[in-house]
């Protein structure tokens, strides 16, 4: 068994990219000629690099005769997996590349709240060469060091050296509640009249933490796993929520109302990236989320 695994990896290091895509070519342009004209080299070139390839092989992979060029039986499964790495190759380079053609923006919850949509379409106009994802991760990164991103929304501090992180702009806070909820029928609430309630947050994710309240005065808390759980024991009375403005704006939902919270500090919006590898379009997506939440 060892000593096949050598034969293998040997015969690995004397094939190259060149050669399946040698191959591949000889076979969807049916003759040698054709091949060279295609890859634009000679025939000459193109016959040595197939001869190279079967020598790295130990096979013989096709079968020529004065009219066509026919795959060998062996010859069929290489270059159905030639192609498969072809292909693949394809995708790591553009996979190392795409920075400068497609930019994914990561958030948890709510995007950037009530300027997502002019987020996307300011981007387009300005920037129709970079094709701009947003991706929702429930994480404590929003995807980023899951690697589902380029760069992250986050409404936390990260405490990680590998990021570094700009504020772009501020979000009051909000409080989420029961339509049926007596606060409901207030304008808006303070800190105070929501002790003796039961706060629902994500750990994970979540901007409110019993840090908002006194020591002594902190709510009860349960723990919910993603926004639409989240939603779901609020619209039915069963705690209440402090959120990020954005919330409401990206989930209104019957049976729901908002409230702002009056005396709670604001939620600071942050835009993460790595630190050691920032995307190319990082500076302009600070720019741009910056200036619109300045706008009134």
């Amino acid at each position: 068994m060892h000593a096949l695994v050598h034969l293998y990896a040997e015969r690995m290091h004397d094939i190259d990219l060149r050669q399946l895509r040698c191959l591949v070519a000889i076979v969807d342009e049916g003759t040698f000629t054709d091949a060279a004209i295609t890859l634009g080299v000679s025939q000459a070139a193109v016959s040595r690099t197939l001869a190279s390839l079967e020598r790295a092989l130990g096979v013989r992979l096709l079968r020529r005769t004065s009219r066509e060029v026919t795959p060998t039986a062996t010859g069929l499964r290489v270059v159905a997996q030639a192609r498969r790495v072809l292909a693949d190759v394809f995708d790591l380079v553009r996979e190392a590349t795409s920075g400068h053609t497609r930019l994914r923006v990561g958030y948890a919850w709510s995007a950037v709240g009530r300027h997502t949509v002019a987020f996307q379409r300011r981007w387009t106009a300005a920037h129709g060469d970079i094709d701009l994802h947003l991706v929702r991760v429930n994480s404590p990164f929003a995807g980023l060091a899951e690697g589902a991103c380029d760069l992250a929304v986050v409404r936390r501090p990260l405490d990680d050296r590998r990021f570094d992180t700009a504020i772009v702009g501020l979000e009051r806070r909000l409080c989420a509640l029961a339509a049926d909820d007596p606060l409901a029928r207030r304008r808006s609430v303070r800190l105070a009249e929501l002790t003796d309630r039961t706060l629902l947050v994500d750990r994970r994710t979540g901007t409110a933490t019993p840090g908002l309240w006194p020591p002594d005065a902190r709510p009860a808390v349960e723990e919910t796993y993603d926004v639409d759980d989240w939603l779901t024991e609020i619209a039915a009375g069963r705690g209440i929520g402090v959120t990020a403005e954005s919330t409401a704006n990206q989930y209104p939902r019957p049976g729901i109302v908002y409230r702002p919270v009056r005396d709670a500090e604001p939620v600071a919006v942050r835009l993460a990236w790595w630190r050691d590898d920032p995307h190319p379009a990082r500076q302009a997506v600070v720019e741009l989320l910056t200036e619109l939440y300045r706008t009134p």
